[in-house]
């Protein structure tokens, strides 16, 4: 057990999120995208929604500030009249732990998937609203304020 770490993130998760570098990819995917065909690493979280899965990441995991859009969803298919009401949940959890006003990009459905393939992981959540697939593209841990990295405290006795 570990302090301070949101318990629905499942240890293989929170490896895979550790292990990402900057620019990688994470996918939430809904429970109707076809994760394991998809999935270079799959993780299953099947009982979990999106909207909770995706609070309890950026708890953790920093989103990208060297591109404009580190959010993706997947673009309604055209003649569909699903309005994808969870948007407004992305948007509104990305804002509050990213402070990212318009962060989400929209990608036609086959270009979802061919990206969703080269993501380092997919997270196959049990979400039932549809258009919830997100990709997340991982962010830089800045420095702490203090004193210059590589600078020696020379005072220490």
């Amino acid at each position: 057990m570990l302090k301070n770490i949101p318990a629905i993130l499942p240890p293989e998760l929170l490896k895979f999120m550790s292990e990402m570098g900057h620019g990688d990819e994470l996918v939430i995917s809904d429970a109707n995208f076809p994760a394991a065909s998809h999935a270079r690493r799959l993780i299953r979280c099947d009982g979990v929604d999106a909207v909770q899965l995706l609070q309890a990441i950026l708890q953790l995991f920093p989103l990208d500030t060297y591109v404009d859009k580190p959010a993706t969803v997947m673009q309604v298919v055209k003649g569909d009249p699903v309005i994808p009401i969870i948007w407004e949940d992305y948007r509104r959890i990305i804002e509050a732990y990213e402070g990212m006003t318009d962060a989400l990009e929209y990608e036609e459905r086959f270009d979802f998937y061919e990206r969703a393939t080269k993501a380092y992981a997919i997270v196959a959540t049990g979400e039932r609203a549809q258009y919830a697939n997100l990709i997340l593209k991982k962010g830089v841990i800045f420095p702490e304020p203090g004193p210059a990295q590589g600078q020696l405290n020379l005072e220490l006795k």
